[in-house]
């Protein structure tokens, strides 16, 4: 089994955030994270888990630590085709239980094909980056970087890595690199 997932990042709309893969059904939870991760550009330094519906649905899918929860199901062990078997079915996966990026996973398409690896099809939008404070801090970190003589602008194109001048281009997409990140995971 073969699936066609698009994932969206809730909350992002000006553009959207997303991208769409191919992935096997016999990989687990734990490396469509890696494949989520890779294609979006996130840097895997942060907590994730998946389920039906977000915070509080079950089943709750993700990996095991101290304060994890006494049902979650671990992510190493848990095969996608599980759960996600139905076109047109939805699966929440939030990464950085702090910031909470939501995601909405979308099975697009079922295909009955074999493959050993998962495959980037398309996107849209820069991935925020991390630690940024969720929605509410990219938006700000948006508005921030917009406008130079906000008092905070230097600073922000510093931390970001951006000389003075250069902008945080919010429909930036190297889907080459991407393409080919995912290609190895």
């Amino acid at each position: 089994m073969l699936l066609q997932l698009k994932i969206q990042i809730k909350g992002i709309s000006n553009p959207p955030v997303w991208r769409r893969i191919l992935v096997p059904g016999h990989f687990t939870f734990s490396r469509l994270h890696n494949v989520i991760q890779a294609s979006f550009g996130w840097e895997d330094y942060h907590l994730y888990q998946f389920s039906p519906k977000g915070y509080g649905s079950e089943p709750q899918i993700g990996e095991e630590d101290e304060w994890s929860e006494e049902d979650m199901e671990n992510a190493e062990e848990v095969k996608i085709e599980k759960y996600l078997n139905q076109k047109g079915q939805k699966f929440t996966y939030i990464y950085d239980l702090g910031d909470d990026w939501i995601h909405t996973l979308t099975v697009e398409e079922i295909r009955e094909e074999k493959a050993i690896r998962a495959e980037l099809l398309s996107g849209k939008g820069a991935c925020p980056p991390e630690d940024c404070g969720g929605i509410w801090g990219y938006e700000s970190l948006k508005e921030t970087l917009a406008d130079p003589k906000h008092e905070m602008h230097d600073e922000m194109l510093e931390w970001l890595g951006l000389e003075k001048g250069e902008d945080w281009d919010t429909l930036f997409f190297d889907m080459e690199y991407s393409k080919a990140t995912v290609a190895t995971v």
